[in-house]
């Protein structure tokens, strides 16, 4: 597998540093308000990332953390007269609820930056006794300059970055690249004592310190959107690189922007949106599908236009799907027939194509596009009369193996209020056979009330949602 390093500008074949073990960490939300649709293309694709290699075999020990303390959180609880843990405990329920929606995995674990000071206190110790940082009033600064290799992440030279730099009203750095490990408390906010006084933690710290505590000094891939690259993984990488005297991570991911109706979302053009938001319009299964559609580093535009199409395409993805699950029931019995034996056939060197796909950097879009071959496939076998069970079985799975992966479509059953519609058809099925045509008109009539529609075959009645 190949994946695009930002470190070296390249695709390089993936070498973990343990045989078929991987250690990741992705960057998490700050939890004070629900997470917008920006946010959501790294939480999915980096979660694809985790699901392929797990496909492939791996065994991943994969970090997303919460920044549950910073002044967006503290601003948050201020304004509505509570603290920063009730806010931030909120909002970590909040973020499960719509990760689920979306159809991403619990991390292995999921840290918190307040359950982790003792180890962000050790780092920024370790740094100042080395000469890395220094404290000025109870503020604790990396000094940048003390860290050659600085910019590597960027490709940027010191005196570029330099020129963009500024010292905030309040700050006494020695150097305005300087960047802020640990924060001398203010009135009002919450704390915690460290050797240079009462304080919190700065924002990069808190990554390079649970990276450290959960995955080791050095861990395999570190994942983010492309506006983290500087200067929060360039930052992560200083710091945690000066701490431990060895590399940080050998392989970054970053994702392109997102952008909304061609333009760069923005709270002032009015174009922000929650993931909660979008989720009440398309549905969360098909803002997933979505995100699938480009190449994770190739930058992709929300429009209406764009999710109707991702949520038509997915309809057609899941009535494959219901097509099947009907058929492995209702299909007829014995040995595939010749032309489903030849369809069979066909699968594997579409599942190759997929590996390929995603063996590309993750290229998800051709991964999709592989399986709606094996779609085109399947309905083709699956329209005659006499399909088998034994086809039915062989191509739901192969289906539910690929969707799987990139946690797409309706790999396990749905069977969440299913059994009134069962119930309803069976009693359909009933009237009609009693000639009691009038009844059997009746419950289509119900049922298509409630967006069911009704499909008399050869196998018996299929139905789906409108």
């Amino acid at each position: 597998m190949k994946l695009y390093n930002t470190l070296t500008r390249k695709k390089e074949e993936f070498t973990p540093l343990e045989e078929n073990k991987v250690k990741m960490y992705s960057c998490g939300p700050t939890v004070y308000n629900y997470f917008h649709i920006g946010n959501a293309r790294p939480f999915i694709m980096f979660d694809v990332l985790r699901r392929y290699f797990e496909y492939r075999g791996y065994e991943v020990s994969f970090v997303q953390n919460f920044t549950d303390i910073d002044d967006k959180v503290i601003k948050k609880a201020n304004e509505e007269g509570t603290t920063y843990d009730v806010i931030a405990e909120r909002y970590i329920k909040e973020y499960f609820t719509d990760a689920q929606g979306l159809g991403i995995k619990k991390a292995t674990v999921h840290p918190k930056a307040t359950d982790n000071i003792d180890e962000i206190l050790d780092i920024v110790k370790t740094l100042v006794d080395k000469g890395h940082a220094y404290d000025v009033d109870g503020d604790v600064y990396f000094r940048v300059r003390s860290f050659e290799p600085y910019g590597k992440l960027s490709h940027q030279p010191l005196d570029e970055l330099e020129a963009g730099a500024r010292i905030a009203v309040g700050e006494k750095k020695e150097d305005p690249m300087d960047f802020a490990l640990w924060k001398a408390a203010k009135p009002g906010e919450p704390s915690w004592t460290s050797p240079w006084g009462e304080g919190r933690p700065g924002w990069h710290i808190e990554c390079s310190a649970m990276a450290r505590r959960y995955l080791g000094e050095t861990i395999d891939i570190h994942s983010g959107g492309v506006d983290l690259c500087f200067p929060h993984h360039e930052n992560e990488i200083a710091q945690s690189e000066a701490a431990n005297g060895k590399p940080f991570a050998n392989y970054w991911l970053h994702n392109a922007f997102l952008n909304i109706d061609n333009q760069k979302m923005s709270k002032s053009l009015g174009n922000f949106f929650t993931v909660r938001d979008a989720a009440g319009v398309y549905g969360y299964e098909a803002i997933r599908f979505f995100m699938l559609s480009a190449h994770y580093r190739s930058p992709l535009n929300y429009s209406r236009e764009s999710l109707e199409q991702a949520k038509a395409a997915l309809e057609r993805l899941n009535t494959v799907f219901k097509n099947l699950r009907f058929l492995c029931k209702n299909g007829a019995e014995g040995e595939m027939l010749e032309n489903e034996l030849a369809s069979a056939n066909a699968l594997p060197a579409l599942r190759e194509k997929f590996c390929q796909a995603m063996d590309d950097d993750m290229n998800t879009a051709d991964a999709v596009a592989s399986i709606f071959e094996a779609v085109r496939e399947i309905n083709t076998a699956a329209s005659g009369a006499n399909v088998t069970k034994a086809y039915a079985k062989t191509a739901l799975d192969f289906m539910c193996e690929l969707c799987g992966v990139l946690g797409i479509g309706d790999t396990e059953e749905q069977v969440s209020g299913d059994e009134a519609i069962e119930a309803l058809i069976e009693a359909r099925q009933a009237a009609r056979k009693a000639k009691d045509f009038k009844e059997a008109d009746r419950i289509r009539d119900e049922l298509k009330a409630q967006g069911i529609i009704l499909e008399d075959t050869p196998q018996g009645v299929r139905w789906h949602r409108a």
